[in-house]
């Protein structure tokens, strides 16, 4: 994690955050320094290690920052916010320094166990915090159940909540950086009925659109 030390400065930070996304994307990991980023930043090398302890600290906390951004507005329903929040994370995949950032600290990972786990903080953890909201949203429309107030429905609700993103992160990754397609209208629309009706819904939902024609195929990023 981030070193504590002297007080931040939100601006530098954010200077030295973009400067390592674009020299990852400019110079690939394996020639990526600290120095690069410090000059394209603007700052001294001692103003990074004051905050963080090595590139992977760094890269990490760059491509954390990105996915911070991600937001659930309330779009009525359950089956809208799923459909929303897939096409608005697969835009996110589809920026070249989220793709090169998070491919670079994933591959890092498989041989740094300390890393893997700060990734699972500052990305995995944080972002369930989509997951959660959404299923309050849909517990308050009456679209899902309620849990219970008892510790066995407090465990239940955080499996519930680990097992839906790795569902959505996973499926959405796999699309977008391993079988290198798009997430798109169409396909978010047949995920989501998958994920909330399973493989009966998602039939249907192919067949509809195979039925009216071409489906929409309007890119993540353009919604």
């Amino acid at each position: 994690m981030s070193r504590t030390g002297r007080p931040r400065n939100a601006e530098a930070d954010e200077a030295i955050l973009d400067a390592t996304r674009s020299a990852l994307v400019d110079v690939g990991w394996g020639k990526l320094t600290m120095g690069h980023v410090a000059e394209r930043a603007g700052v001294a090398k001692t103003t990074l290690y004051r905050r963080w302890a090595n590139k992977n600290e760094l890269v990490l906390d760059a491509v954390a920052a990105l996915f911070d951004e991600l937001q659930l507005p309330d779009r009525g329903s359950l089956a809208a916010d799923v459909e929303g929040v897939v096409m608005e994370f697969g835009a996110l995949l589809d920026r070249p320094e989220t793709k090169t950032a998070l491919m670079a600290v994933v591959a890092e990972s498989t041989h740094d166990e300390a890393l893997r786990l700060r990734i699972r903080h500052a990305i995995v953890d944080r972002q369930k915090r989509l997951v959660e909201l959404g299923r309050e949203r849909a517990q308050a429309r009456g679209e899902l159940p309620l849990d219970s107030d008892d510790k066995a429905g407090e465990d239940a609700a955080a499996r519930n909540a680990d097992l839906i993103f790795d569902v959505i992160a996973g499926a959405v990754v796999h699309r977008t950086l391993v079988s290198g397609e798009p997430v798109d209208t169409s396909w978010a629309r047949t995920f989501t009925a998958l994920l909330i009706g399973g493989l009966p819904a998602a039939m249907q939902q192919i067949r509809t659109e195979a039925a009216a024609g071409q489906p929409d195929q309007k890119r993540a990023g353009s919604v």
